[in-house]
């Protein structure tokens, strides 16, 4: 008997005669991009103390870690008094000129917006210039001084700040640059971005705005992300490829951070229309803003990287002219294997159709060639989408099930030793998309499952570019790629390799284009939100099908122990990588344990009415672990304590400790018609880091008000303490405030709070075992007194 026969439905886009030996040439092709691209994010090796003077080096700017970082060092703490004079001390010594700005300023964003009403802070920057030779603008380096008080902010940010006193010492070494280059190191940015905005607001060097480089950490190790820009960034997307060595960044991320609500000093410059690009390390997520973010945590390898960008870039901007910068539209840009592509955001949308279009074409080719029938076609765009659905809702349930397990991964931002997880999450989704195309190839036919799949990437597109235009490339690249290697496919008349040729092609453009965006969003998002990157490895997977096809038998009519022979081996891929998950998973639980190196988070905080001489342990904890619950047992609404922000937290009895509450003291008390104007000092009666005052709204309204001579908005919120100061650092001689008010009542009564933090000398209080740690939040370890004063 003959050969059985191929129906046209059946054909795939790429045919070779020789099928394992393309299948193993477009792998061996598609894991050198894929490890090429990988490594073209690695972070460059440190450079010693003895670097020459004109380079940066993480060795020598290690050294300001260690002091920076030698302990906590919250705002307006003593111990943040000596991070400051050693960096002023720095940089006075390298001959610039330097000041320190003192004043009180206003929050900028929406930081501190929970914690009970308007928030002001002390603040203390310190600020250098470097004068430019023939200036057409100032370019400003900026980093945070201050640590969380739950830790000493080795690398958060100790690293931003070392940087750029090592990048100071590079430029004062070297010639003079075009442009004058300011030096801040803002001070209370963990508590509400006070010090940046008042920089940025109020101090004359930053009146005519200009360029910012702000550098951060939200982790330990990584390479430095370029994960923010200004509005209109086509020219500083092109300085930051041309002047980064490094240059690791994606319109995509930027598009990202825009929709969070998330805060960093970048949002103070922001507010005053300054233009700029932020940049940070955030992988090794766990020890964020915990007692283990010292400076031996920090991978140098990530310093010498923040350095590196952050002096070419001072370079750069430092000979450009800066009023040029405006270039009226975002870019779309991206890493690639020894640079940054990018282009005009412009070419977004037509792009995009052009997709569209060619996807629209190859379908119609195909048909016509018959590669593919209509119904066949329709059939694999529809069933295209249920692995985009499924991966991302797998990858969610997985990383329950790992939570069910362990469920101190709760309260981390990431787990301490992720890789095995990534990597199961990354092998579940290899596994749907195999499992899929299994069950749906010999039905469908790989053509059309392949055009399908490619239909959703170019639908995707056109979709992105509407909405999120920045991240509209990775799927608009790889669909139009895809659709012209098919038209190459099915326009060649035949099986030899071409068609192959142009299969990898197209493949390889996706992995340069997705595999990086996967990469980077696990640590970027935390496993929490692994499916957003499972969703990402499918579209990958699912742009790269002609090679998939290779993987299994050739498509055709089997029949009988053939094609069961066939149906058993195209089902090894998605047993393989389902399997894959499995281990991956078990062997990240396995070696992902809690101990002293790397403890379970746990939150508790301490709260005492001094007027009532009651006493309660607090907490987040939504499951609380062993350890927190011991302390707390119900969920209550903490009305009585206002300046702690959550409305309901656990809690449980406490023994009240003898500690006094802020002082209340009434400078003066006048009456005009309906209004009464009451001038108060709010005085601390122990070293705290904030201090808060709030109205009881039942017995007042508050019309306007003033906190150390700045008028704050009168706004109140819903509930019985309605408007609210909440004031960070605030200096021993207390805080004025002067409030305007209608009373509703013979008497307006105050809740007055101030908050510092450690709980060791608590009655009542156990320590954490060895394996029990610290979670990264401000509010953690937080110790607050309250009284009621009526007046």
């Amino acid at each position: 008997m003959g050969a059985p026969t191929t129906r046209a439905a059946d054909r795939a886009l790429a045919r070779p005669r020789r099928r394992l030996a393309a299948a193993a040439a477009a792998l061996v092709a598609l894991v050198a991009v894929g490890a090429g691209t990988l490594l073209d994010l690695r972070t460059p090796a440190p450079r010693p103390a003895d670097a020459p003077p004109g380079e940066f080096s993480a060795g020598r700017a290690y050294e300001h870690v260690k002091v920076v970082a030698a302990r906590t060092h919250v705002a307006g703490s003593p111990a943040n008094d000596q991070v400051r004079a050693h960096v002023e001390g720095v940089l006075r010594g390298l001959g610039l000129e330097t000041e320190v700005q003192d004043t009180v300023a206003p929050e900028a964003g929406q930081l501190s917006g929970a914690a009970g009403g308007a928030t002001l802070a002390r603040v203390r920057n310190v600020v250098a210039r470097l004068p430019g030779t023939d200036p057409t603008g100032r370019v400003f380096l900026v980093a945070h001084y201050d640590s969380v008080q739950s830790g000493p902010g080795g690398n958060d940010d100790a690293a931003g700040t070392s940087a750029i006193l090592e990048v100071a010492r590079a430029l004062a070494a070297g010639p003079r640059p075009r442009n004058d280059i300011v030096f801040v190191l803002t001070d209370a940015e963990e508590a509400c971005l006070c010090g940046a905005s008042a920089f940025a607001s109020g101090h004359p060097l930053a009146a005519d705005g200009g360029v910012v480089l702000n550098l951060e950490a939200r982790g330990s190790t990584g390479p430095v992300i370029m994960f923010e820009t200004s509005r209109n960034n086509a020219a500083l997307v092109d300085a930051f490829g041309r002047g980064a060595p490094h240059p690791v960044g994606t319109s995509f991320a930027v598009e990202i951070y825009r929709a969070l609500p998330n805060d960093t000093d970048f949002t103070a410059f922001l507010d005053a229309d300054f233009v700029g690009l932020n940049s940070a390390y955030i992988d090794g997520g766990a020890i964020y803003h915990t007692p283990l973010d010292t400076p031996a945590a920090m991978d140098r390898a990530s310093l010498q990287h923040h350095g590196d960008n952050a002096l070419g870039l001072a370079r750069e901007f430092g000979r450009v002219d800066l009023k040029a910068l405006d270039s009226g539209h975002d870019a779309t840009y991206f890493p690639v294997p020894g640079g940054l592509v990018r282009y005009p955001g412009w070419l977004t949308l037509p792009l995009a159709l052009l997709a569209l279009a060619a996807v629209v074409a190859l379908g119609w080719l195909a048909r016509r060639r018959g590669r593919v029938t209509g119904g066949r076609l329709a059939a694999g765009f529809g069933l295209a989408l249920a692995p985009i659905v499924i991966a991302p809702l797998a990858a969610q349930l997985l990383w329950a099930a790992v939570t069910a397990v362990r469920p101190g991964y709760a309260e981390l931002l990431d787990p301490y030793r992720p890789t095995w997880y990534r990597l199961a999450v990354v092998a579940l989704a290899a596994a749907v998309l195999f499992a899929w195309y299994a069950l749906t190839r010999r039905r469908v036919g790989p053509a059309a499952l392949a055009i399908g799949a490619l239909g959703w990437l170019a639908l995707l597109g056109v979709l992105f570019a509407v909405l999120v235009p920045g991240g509209a490339y990775l799927v608009t690249l790889p669909a139009l790629a895809g659709a012209l290697a098919g038209l190459v496919a099915v326009g060649a008349r035949i099986d030899g390799p071409w068609p192959v040729v142009a299969a990898t092609l197209a493949a390889a453009v996706a992995v340069v284009v997705l595999l990086p965006t996967v990469v980077l969003l696990f640590p970027a998002l935390g496993m929490a939100m692994g499916g957003v990157a499972a969703l990402v490895a499918v579209l990958l997977g699912l742009a790269a099908l002609p090679v998939v096809d290779l993987l299994h038998p050739q498509a055709g009519g089997q029949r009988g122990m053939v094609a069961l022979r066939a149906r058993r081996l195209g089902a090894l891929p998605a047993a393989a990588a389902a399997l894959a998950a499995v281990v991956f998973a078990g062997v990240g639980l396995a070696v992902d344990r809690f101990d002293a190196a790397h403890p379970a988070p746990t939150h508790l905080m301490y709260a005492l009415d001094a007027g009532t001489g009651q006493a309660r342990w607090l907490s987040h904890e939504e499951d609380p672990q062993p350890w927190t619950d011991s302390y707390v047992d119900g969920v209550v609404e903490v009305a009585d304590f206002p300046g702690l922000g959550d409305a309901e937290l656990r809690a449980g009895p406490a023994q009240a400790a003898n500690l006094p509450a802020p002082k209340l003291e009434v400078l003066s008390d006048t009456t005009a018609g309906t209004e009464r104007t009451l001038r108060l000092r709010l005085v601390p009666q122990r070293q705290v880091r904030l201090a808060t005052l709030h109205v009881d709204s039942a017995t007042a309204t508050v019309l306007r008000a003033e906190v150390a001579g700045r008028s704050v908005p009168a706004e109140a919120r819903e509930g019985r303490w309605g408007f609210g100061v909440v004031f960070h650092a605030p200096p021993p001689e207390g805080v004025e405030v002067t409030l305007t008010v209608t009373p509703r009542a013979g008497q307006v009564a105050l809740r007055a709070m101030d908050a510092s933090d450690g709980l060791d000398a608590l009655p009542g209080f156990r320590p954490r075992p060895p394996d029990v740690g610290v979670v990264g939040s401000h509010s953690s370890e937080m110790l607050a007194v309250a009284r009621t004063y009526p007046l």
